[in-house]
């Protein structure tokens, strides 16, 4: 008989939920965590008496009830709602692109005229089929928008030119003819009241935990004491890069604490011209509308990753994607090896399709 059922490698979201389920249904899980905390990249903590986003900003959203309601069961969500500012050289706009953007832009005030002026534009670059993220961008949106809210923001977002990043990319940017600022449309949404490290240590009780621990440096050690692996770190890292190393976006984060109850007016800023090098303003007390004397804001840098730093983004191209799918065979072959989260399927998820796939993963092991 073993110590435990599973040893989970990773106290983030996919780990947390994975322990909590597994532990509820009389199983034992020693969780190994490498960083000095829990949570992952969605850790948060107080400086300043500010709730800090340590690893950037996280604001949960769903549209799934039954997710929306268990996340409930760990935590007091309050009514955030995300609406970004841009801001372009001494010009600022509101994200997602809707009414209030197109009417800054142009001077418009109805929607069939924001219509027009896009179908204008669109026209105009001649895209039929976008290869790109800079055909996709002008075959959606036009010029205008293209170049002032979309160009210089994800070139410093990926590292590349935007001629050389997939049309993908850009899927995933609303386009809204309201003048509605909320970024996501989801019906459920909000950010934990105090942030998410108590709720991850809520998920984590009657686990046991080991922090500072590289899971590599005692892999077989730890391996024995346990019937599964529940790995949830980088997949290529596992196999240590016997097939090469799959590509990620890596972030710094530079913190400063100013003297004033509010510096920016706005959670998030999106600085989205290519000379600023960085992507994003976090001013963190705006995510729990706070009032305290000083505040606490996060400027976010993009950079390539390399082997030590924390990886992010995966770079999603043909080639890391043929090669992840190796890493994926290689994975099935191994006995009682579970893989789960952004790292480990080398993709990217939003926090409640993490619990999501957590939950059904859990259920197929139990």
């Amino acid at each position: 008989m073993k110590k435990y059922d599973f040893l989970i490698i990773g106290a983030g979201l996919f780990g947390a939920v994975f322990a909590h389920e597994a532990t509820a249904a009389g199983k034992k899980c020693l969780v190994v965590e490498k960083r000095s905390h829990v949570g992952g990249n969605i850790y948060t903590e107080k400086q300043e008496d500010v709730c800090v986003h340590v690893y950037g900003a996280h604001i949960f959203h769903t549209k799934r009830k039954e997710i929306w309601e268990y996340v409930n069961r760990f935590a007091e969500f309050n009514h955030y709602v995300n609406s970004p500012v841009a801001r372009y050289h001494d010009e600022t706009y509101n994200l997602p692109f809707n009414m209030n953007t197109f009417s800054r832009l142009w001077g418009v005030f109805t929607p069939e005229e924001a219509k027009a002026k896009i179908a204008e534009q669109v026209k105009a670059a001649g895209i039929t089929d976008p290869q790109n993220v800079e055909e996709q961008a002008l075959f959606s949106v036009g010029e205008d928008i293209y170049r002032k809210l979309i160009k210089g923001y994800t070139e410093k977002q990926w590292g590349r030119d935007a001629k050389e990043l997939p049309a993908f990319i850009l899927k995933r940017v609303p386009v809204r003819f309201t003048y509605d600022n909320n970024y996501f449309n989801d019906p459920y949404q909000g950010i934990p009241i105090g942030g998410y490290t108590p709720m991850i240590e809520k998920l984590l009780e009657g686990s046991d935990i080991l922090l500072g621990c590289d899971f590599f440096d005692r892999k077989e050690e730890l391996m024995a004491q346990a019937e599964s692996v529940v790995y949830t770190g980088p997949i290529d890292r596992y196999f240590n890069y016997c097939l090469g190393k799959l590509e990620y976006r890596s972030l710094r984060f530079e913190t400063k604490v100013y003297d004033t109850q509010n510096y920016q007016g706005v959670a998030v800023v999106n600085y989205t011209a290519r000379e600023v090098p960085y992507t994003r303003a976090i001013e963190h007390k705006h995510f729990e509308f706070g009032t305290q004397e000083k505040t606490v804001v996060s400027y976010e840098y993009p950079e390539t990753w390399k082997e030590g730093a924390e990886p992010y983004y995966p770079v999603n191209d043909d080639r890391n994607t043929m090669l992840a799918k190796e890493y994926f065979d290689l994975a099935a072959k191994e006995e009682n090896l579970i893989l789960g989260g952004r790292l480990a399927e080398y993709r990217y998820y939003d926090m409640d399709a993490v619990i999501a796939a957590a939950l059904a993963c859990v259920k197929k092991y139990l």
